[in-house]
């Protein structure tokens, strides 16, 4: 019995948390009956049933109906995998008129979204104002909280980022293949209740960081508008129809398709054409390009060096992997991890995404994403470039080269020939003050997110006085 671990429960006991009978051992793991029985030993509440809700299944809702602009907001996982806020990153939308086919699972202003399937179980996130109403995939849960005060939806946000809350919502997922959280589960969580005082400052904790991204997202909208404006981009102007010869199109190119040739994309190469600008790779590009490796899913572990896949990345920064590889897996394995001001560009599935990092990460990247080093960074600033690598610029260039597939997949030979702008230095540099600024922003909001899960950790492991006094001496951010 050497380093196995055993839970002993009473065939009388199962029942007790347990209505659907699950007798498998990762259902009775060591730390989860603790943490569980621990919350259960003290006064706490549960979430009402009836007001957690699953999103619509596909032959309610097919994916024909989502649009890129529309009445309603449709959130799906990839919105709420950074956790407690919502992302607007690829936010597709609904009509009024199929909202209200679905409109049991429509959410609302302090409403919580969490996934249901697959890795991202267990990121909880807040509707807020600027996306409310909203609807959510059919991979999503919806938890309505409108029988709470302000104060405890925010405390309710916070427990269930926690790594407690955590525990017991994975112990609760099903399924080996592909993890599942049934709607009814999130009802059986204890939450454990505390006074007001801890309510009211989590609430503060949040507001304050959810300012901050605000802040942050309007400094990116400046930098992004800045970039616009230098190089004179407005595709608002590009009509619906473009004609082509074939020397114009097919000779050229070697495409048929209709969307290779929108007129948006004459309205970009024509604007381009107006402003100095330079291959993005190749023999004199402004980058170098390498890229990862593919180990495959035998090299997985639970332990090891993370690994980050396009689905772990934005270009706001990377999630926490689920998977991680052996340190052995190559011999001198640090030689793949990427090094300050390296920039992560996607190039299969979601392509175009950029990240520059800030400094040597201990992770390695899957091939999907290139690794992009600037050459000559008196001639082109890191920052500069990775915000041009988000922008429409090289947005729709990406769009028009991956068009057509039922992947996308932007061919390396394809990146290397996008055309970036070179601006002069001074508004480089103005740029990048703006994007440096928005990360700071970030990082900030963040911080405090962290102080707040820190406290109610705290608050369960030491009483809720204990919590509050770190928050005060630590954070010096609560309100007296």
């Amino acid at each position: 019995m050497d380093g196995l671990e055993c839970s002993e429960v009473m065939l009388s006991e199962i029942p007790k948390w347990n209505p659907i009978y699950r007798l498998d051992a990762e259902f009775f793991d060591k730390k989860a009956i603790k943490i569980e029985s621990d919350i259960r030993s003290r006064e706490y509440f549960s979430i009402n049933a009836d007001e957690i809700v699953s999103g619509p299944f596909g032959s309610s809702l097919k994916s024909s109906s989502y649009l890129e602009k529309g009445d309603i907001p449709f959130v799906r996982i990839e919105n709420i995998r950074g956790g407690f806020f919502v992302s607007h990153n690829n936010m597709i939308f609904i009509s009024n008129q199929d909202n209200e086919r679905i409109k049991n699972s429509e959410l609302h202003v302090d409403d919580i979204i969490l996934s249901k399937v697959g890795n991202t179980i267990g990121f909880f996130s807040r509707v807020d104002d600027s996306i409310e109403p909203c609807n959510i995939s059919e991979n999503n849960i919806g938890i309505k909280t409108s029988e709470y005060s302000k104060p405890e939806r925010m405390y309710m946000l916070v427990y269930l980022n926690t790594k407690y809350a955590q525990k017991l919502v994975h112990r609760r997922t099903s399924g080996n293949a592909q993890p599942k959280l049934n709607v009814g589960d999130m009802a059986l969580i204890p939450i454990p209740k505390f006074k007001e005082y801890l309510y009211k400052a989590m609430q503060h904790l949040l507001e304050l960081s959810e300012t901050l991204v605000k802040e942050a997202e309007q400094k990116y909208k400046d930098a992004s508008e800045r970039l616009a404006g230098a190089i004179g981009l407005n595709l608002i102007s590009a009509s619906s129809l473009s004609i082509k010869s074939l020397s114009q199109s097919f000779y050229l190119s070697g495409r048929f398709d209709a969307e290779y040739y929108q007129p948006k994309y004459d309205v970009l190469f024509e604007t381009l054409a107006t402003v100095k600008t330079k291959k993005l790779g190749g023999k004199h590009g402004i980058v170098s390009i390498t890229k990862s490796i593919e180990p495959g899913s035998e090299a997985y572990t639970e332990d090891g060096i993370p690994f980050v896949r396009v689905s772990d990345i934005s270009k706001f920064g990377i999630s926490e992997p689920d998977i991680k590889l052996h340190s052995d897996i190559i011999p001198n394995p640090e030689v793949l991890f990427p090094q300050k001001d390296t920039i992560l560009l996607s190039k299969d599935g979601s392509v175009g995404i950029a990240y520059k990092v800030e400094a040597t990460m201990p992770i390695i990247t899957s091939g999907a994403l290139l690794h992009l080093t600037v050459r000559d960074k008196t001639e082109v600033l890191p920052d500069y470039l990775t915000l041009v690598l988000n922008s429409p610029v090289v947005q729709l260039q990406a769009e028009r080269d991956s068009n057509g597939a039922i992947i996308q997949h932007w061919k390396p030979s394809e990146i290397e020939n996008v055309i970036i702008p070179i601006l002069d230095m001074d508004t480089q540099k103005e740029i990048a003050v703006r994007v440096q600024e928005s990360f700071m922003l970030r990082k900030q909001s963040k911080q405090l997110l962290e102080y707040a899960k820190q406290a109610v950790e705290m608050a369960i492991e030491q009483g809720e006085d204990a919590a509050i006094e770190w928050l005060k001496e630590n954070a010096e951010l609560l309100e007296e």
